[in-house]
């Protein structure tokens, strides 16, 4: 067998393909993140001519040539999926000339690795603002395996990216499921102020026993925080069942930053937050109460109710006047199930993403030992 040293610019054909019918609407455009993946576009493009945006056909590649301010990394991506999208006229388009000699695939798991981002920032140009352009991947040169390891390769990838996604899709089911319920919720004749339904705790870690602080994310999760310092005895002692909340930022992040402990044993926070415990007498189960605020909407809310400080905090009292209603008991338990299926699956569809990027530099690397 044996390696080819190529110079990708043989094998490579720039791409211009201008969705000048408007064959393609808002709802078909894509961008891509430093993670290489293609992902809807996150910018506003309502106003933009998307009649010169390009079209990007399944097998095609995009990436965007700036490369200052990005991570060290290097945002290209390969459309995987089935359907045609559409892409600004800002990125870079083009396509494997001879797949008979380089796979697409093969590409793919090569740009991937964290080497090749090195290589593009090593080898990217500019001032104020870096790029690596089309000439600059053309002069990129690779070890090239035989066309037949390549496939075998992009085989294992393929079928392990193949089970990812029916397991995202999945998801969306969930989801759709999920968010279907709580809508039917509102039509509830009874709707009850928080405050009536939680009452504030405020326990201190005062023999310092847990020394290890937690924060609250925007995904509504604890993770461990940096504290200032090694004595925790003033932090907040949180049990499992009760909720953390942070009036702070609310407005700034658009998001209501409220967690849920489920594990075992207490878990110190900042002085800063307020502990919730449900009472007794509440017709609210706690799990009903968190996955409630964690819908997008409920976010919005709590940014319109923000305050006009800086911080754009959402203060405790506010928080605890926001009303929600109260289906029957059995009918919150089915909800906050259905959540709780869906945030584990999430995790578990976060995992198998990790991995393939993961194992993208082990094919590589697997497919050229094979070839030598």
């Amino acid at each position: 067998m044996g390696l080819t040293r190529v110079r990708l610019g043989e094998l490579l054909t720039p791409i211009e393909r201008p969705n000048i019918y408007g064959a393609y609407s808002i709802d078909d455009v894509r961008g891509v993140n430093n993670q290489k993946l293609m992902i809807r576009t996150k910018a506003d493009v309502s106003k933009r001519d998307l009649t010169r945006f390009q079209i990007i056909m399944p097998g095609d590649f995009f990436f965007n040539h700036r490369t200052s301010r990005n991570g060290s990394k290097f945002s290209i991506t390969y459309n995987y999926d089935d359907t045609p999208h559409i892409v600004t006229e800002d990125y870079v388009l083009f396509s494997v000339a001879n797949e008979d000699v380089l796979c697409p695939g093969w590409l793919y798991l090569y740009v991937c690795r964290s080497e090749y981002d090195r290589y593009v920032i090593q080898n990217s140009w500019g001032s104020s603002t870096e790029f690596f352009n089309w000439e600059d991947l053309c002069d990129t040169e690779i070890a090239l395996p035989p066309i037949d390891v390549q496939r075998k390769y992009v085989a294992i990838y393929e079928s392990m990216l193949a089970n990812q996604r029916t397991y995202e899709n999945g998801l969306d089911d969930i989801k759709l499921t999920c968010d279907a319920l709580l809508d039917r919720c509102k039509l509830s004749s009874r709707w009850i102020r928080v405050g009536d339904c939680v009452s504030e705790v405020d326990r201190r870690n005062s023999d310092n026993r847990i020394d290890c602080a937690y924060g609250i994310n925007i995904n509504k999760e604890f993770m461990p925080s940096k504290a200032s310092s090694d004595d925790l005895r003033n932090y907040k002692l949180v049990f499992p069942g009760e909720l953390a909340y942070s009036s702070m930022q609310t407005g700034r992040d658009k998001c209501i930053r409220i967690a849920l402990h489920e594990g075992e044993g207490s878990i110190a926070v900042s002085p800063a937050y307020s502990i919730l415990h449900m009472k007794q007498s509440s017709a609210l189960s706690v799990e009903y109460l968190m996955t409630w605020f964690s819908r997008p909407e409920s976010d919005r809310l709590g940014w319109f109710l923000s305050d006009a400080s800086i911080r754009a905090n959402l203060d405790l009292d506010r928080f605890l006047d926001i009303e929600i209603p109260v289906p029957e008991f059995n009918v919150q338990v089915a909800i906050a199930s259905i959540y709780r299926t869906l945030r584990v699956r999430t995790a578990i569809n976060k995992r198998l993403k990790t991995q393939l990027r993961d194992i993208c530099p082990i094919l590589i690397r697997g497919s050229i030992e094979e070839a030598k």
